[in-house]
């Protein structure tokens, strides 16, 4: 199938529906509201149902009554949006219900403002609902990867029968790349749990409600070894020219886009300098770090946020070697230049020498031909 040029909340559609997804149910938010907007014009033409709910609680409500019966379904906001959905996140969770769900992340807290932010990060790696329980979460880093993280979104909401996000900035939902998509459209058969109102689905349950002591704990339990399988075999990150480097950069989103550039200057000033960036935010990549910990001397990371990504990280390294921090907030992004000039600083404090007038040890055009994928 030939390239498309749009933004990354339409290419969530166009995958979602060649991911088998029938049902959206959302309420418009900006910077999310072209998905609700892509849904309703795309979906019923796939005969799927699109609806626009009175809120975003109805939204999440009406997404468990989909999934209850099988089908692929999502939805999307933001910030504000998703505080309200966080409820019915839980109660998907605890009766084992797929689904997606976008988060287009603006600033905040509270109304904020519609600038792009990564604050959101708490509330849908940590879980904002109530109760123990985790949803897997995907951070894409370009228009390509909106579609194709939600395409494994659906994939993994079903292997693991549990909500997934698709967590993007406004930057990566707003702006516009080309995109290319699969030739073919998956079929998505009703799975066998679900309920759909037939002879043989008549026995089928599907609640969150374990009265007994012993038997909700019997349940949390379950899910706890669904949540450590999925940490074993679905945390994936991308490392760019980390093999040598003594000082790795860390972020997702928008900001690793700035990273690779500023990766990309650095070496060409003779800087050993590298990029890791977690593409699952849960699970989050830790075995990625640990093993960068033993050749990098210091590990930046960078973020929208206060330090929400930054806590995780600390964590994964557990003392190995330092880490710092460089931040804005309430829809300032980092520049090119405030990073570099950060990573000359700290690359002094180390020892590296900038070679003002190195010819260039290699283009960000070639660095971008080597980008390669890693995966735990």
């Amino acid at each position: 199938m030939r390239k498309q040029l749009m933004k990354g909340n339409e290419a969530v559609v166009k995958s979602a529906i060649l991911a088998g997804c029938r049902a959206f149910y959302g309420y418009p938010i900006t910077p999310a509201s072209e998905i609700t907007e892509a849904a309703a014009l795309y979906l019923p033409k796939a005969g799927g149902v699109f609806v626009q709910a009175e809120s975003e609680v109805a939204a999440i409500n009406m997404l468990y009554g989909a999934a209850s019966a099988g089908v692929r379904a999502m939805t999307a906001s933001s910030g504000p949006g998703i505080s309200l959905m966080q409820e019915g996140i839980s109660y998907m969770a605890g009766a084992e219900l797929p689904c997606v769900i976008a988060d287009i992340m603006r600033g905040g807290p509270g109304l904020g403002n519609i600038a792009s932010e990564q604050g959101d990060y708490h509330q849908v790696v940590k879980g904002g609902g109530h109760g123990n329980y985790r949803t897997l979460v995907l951070a894409p880093h370009s228009v390509q990867e909106m579609a194709d993280l939600t395409a494994l979104a659906f994939e993994l909401a079903n292997r693991y029968r549990n909500p997934v996000f698709v967590l993007a900035d406004g930057f990566v939902g707003q702006m516009m790349e080309p995109v290319e998509f699969p030739q073919e459209a998956v079929e998505a058969p009703t799975p066998h749990w679900a309920v759909t109102g037939t002879a043989e689905t008549r026995a089928n349950l599907i609640t969150s409600i374990f009265m007994g002591a012993d038997e909700l704990e019997a349940h949390v339990r379950d899910l706890e070894k669904k949540y450590k399988l999925a940490g074993q075999r679905e945390a994936r990150a991308e490392e760019w020219f980390t093999e040598d480097a003594e000082i790795v950069l860390v972020g997702y989103g928008i900001v690793a886009r700035i990273l690779k550039a500023v990766c990309a200057e650095a070496r060409d000033g003779g800087l050993k300098v590298g990029v890791l960036r977690p593409i699952t935010l849960y699970p989050f990549p830790a075995a990625h770090f640990q093993k960068r910990a033993k050749r990098a001397r210091i590990f930046i990371v960078v973020e929208m946020s206060n330090g929400q990504l930054y806590d995780d990280v600390r964590l994964a390294l557990n003392g190995a070697r330092p880490v710092e921090f460089l931040s804005r907030m309430g829809g300032n992004v980092p520049s090119h230049e405030e990073v570099l000039r950060f990573v000359r600083e700290r690359a002094a404090q180390l020892g590296q020498k900038w070679r003002v007038h190195a010819a260039p040890v290699e283009s960000a055009a070639q660095a971008g031909q080597k980008e390669k994928m890693a995966h735990v």
